[in-house]
């Protein structure tokens, strides 16, 4: 958690880089999006802690014969600032993820005041990953 006066409003717990990052490894399968796996839809995932989904895209991943050779990715939001958390961030999402922290990178942004991100009423987040077939 990162305190903030302001939180995110969504149907689990508002993870958006770690949505960015499960949506980009089932792209990178080839399995459809995060919705089609864990709809917004279905009550069992209402406040659920978005580790959760990265421990069953890591599943998806062993099951199809995949490891994560790395993950790049970005969050842009004008506050709180990023900076003093990133670490942390990196190590909980390899931690989840089964990975060195040192596959994983995490940048974060401004959008230099600009649109609702600029006003403080949305955060985004993106997802690059690489994944290589093991079996």
């Amino acid at each position: 958690e990162i305190p903030y006066s302001k939180g995110c409003l969504a149907h689990s717990d508002g993870d958006v880089l770690i949505h960015a990052i499960v949506d980009a490894l089932i792209g990178a399968l080839g399995l459809g999006d995060i919705g089609e796996h864990f709809s917004d839809k279905d009550p069992k995932y209402q406040n659920i802690d978005s580790t959760y989904f990265l421990k069953e895209v890591k599943n998806m991943l062993d099951k199809e014969g995949y490891e994560i050779e790395n993950i790049d990715s970005l969050v842009i939001l004008e506050q709180p600032r990023l900076k003093d958390y990133k670490v942390k961030m990196k190590e909980n999402i390899a931690l989840h993820l089964g990975i060195d922290a040192s596959r994983v990178n995490v940048k974060a942004g401004t959008n230099e005041g600009m649109g609702p991100i600029g006003r403080n009423e949305a955060i985004e987040a993106h997802a690059t990953v690489l994944i290589r077939k093991v079996k």
